[in-house]
């Protein structure tokens, strides 16, 4: 049963991993950012944010490509064109792993090593 509970342990840390390096990238937190604070749930053409951000829609469509792989942000086709929101359990549950890995709280792991670390040479 303790292998169980540790495999659920490496894949919570694997998912984490994959967010925060798909957040890695300050153009992708840019693009983050505008998406849940100035789009307010719309979603928008690449154009529209390559031309918010002043870089190319190419270079857009890429940092989008691996933000929707990592399941951040969802596209929508509208004629030719693909509109990006945010996807809100993606961001909801982005939000708990961030809190989960952040929250710093004493473990017995962390006292012990306090007893068990020689002392500094004075």
């Amino acid at each position: 049963m303790e292998e169980k509970t540790e495999k659920t342990e490496q894949q919570r840390i694997e998912e984490q991993a994959a967010v925060f390096a798909a957040l890695g990238d300050p153009t992708r937190l840019k693009l983050m950012r505008h998406l849940c604070h100035e789009c307010h749930g719309q979603a928008v053409c690449v154009n529209y944010l390559a031309a918010v951000l002043g870089i190319s829609s190419s270079a857009v469509s890429q940092h989008l490509k691996v933000l929707k792989a990592a399941g951040l942000v969802k596209g929508e086709r509208r004629g030719y064109h693909v509109h990006y929101s945010i996807n809100p359990e993606a961001h909801a549950r982005c939000c708990r792993l961030s809190a989960s890995v952040l929250n710093v709280r004493p473990t017995s792991e962390m006292l012990d090593c306090e007893h068990n670390c020689s002392k500094r040479e004075e």
